[in-house]
């Protein structure tokens, strides 16, 4: 039988959700959330790893985040571009999984996947909702669509405090070593494999947790107003 779940993340390649939203997703499951990830691409272009060295790193990676299930559509690294193929590919998992909310990449990034990956995503959570959209299950509605952040930032629409749960996002990422701390005699200098990069990262929660009094925050962005049921904090 098919396991539903409340969140949904998405992510271009095997790292990503970690990267933006590790501590969201951490978060959400030690609190019983059911949390699952969908990568889209195995990541078969990347310059460091291989995809099976990926996969394995992807896995012990959720099971950091404490995830429900992690997938992996196997989409073209390089060629996400919203195809009816491929958007039907993920209105399925959406239909499948039947969450409350999924997390995308922001649409605005310095890689060009990332960008499509938010595009091809985005579609799809539409159409899921589409009764005259065939796929064999019926149409599935998501409450909302929540951004989150890889490469860069902008202005969220609200942050989360992952403070409590930073060090099992920081775990996440140690998994995934062939990207940050790759090996391989073989390897390649990346910008991943940097140090700064990491700090970018940290640097970025840090930045958000300061602005609410925090010591980490991820920032979400959303296309609709946030509802509050009053001026009081």
């Amino acid at each position: 039988m098919d396991e539903s779940v409340e969140v949904l993340a998405f992510g271009a390649h095997p790292d990503d959700v970690e990267i933006g939203l590790g501590g969201c997703l951490a978060r959400h499951a030690a609190e019983g959330v059911k949390v699952g990830v969908c990568d889209l691409t195995r990541g078969e272009l990347g310059s460091n790893g291989t995809p099976e060295v990926r996969a394995a790193e992807a896995a012990a990676a959720g099971s950091a985040l404490g995830l429900a299930w992690r997938e992996n559509l196997e989409l073209p690294d390089g060629g996400l571009d919203a195809s009816a193929d491929q958007v039907r590919r993920v209105v399925e998992i959406v239909r499948r999984r039947r969450p409350r909310v999924v997390a995308l990449p922001y649409w605005q990034d310095r890689h060009p996947d990332h960008v499509a990956a938010s595009r091809l995503v985005a579609r799809a959570v539409f159409d899921s909702g589409l009764r005259r959209v065939e796929t064999g299950r019926p149409a599935w509605r998501v409450e909302w669509a929540c951004h989150y952040f890889i490469n860069d930032s902008a202005p969220p629409s609200f942050v989360v405090d992952v403070s409590a749960h930073y060090e099992r996002k920081r775990a996440a990422l140690a998994c995934h070593r062939s990207q940050f701390l790759p090996a391989d005699p073989g390897a390649v200098a990346t910008r991943l494999t940097s140090p700064q990069f990491m700090q970018l990262v940290e640097s970025r929660d840090a930045q958000f947790g300061a602005l609410v009094g925090v010591a980490f925050a991820e920032g979400i962005v959303v296309r609709e107003p946030v509802r509050r049921d009053g001026l009081f904090r």
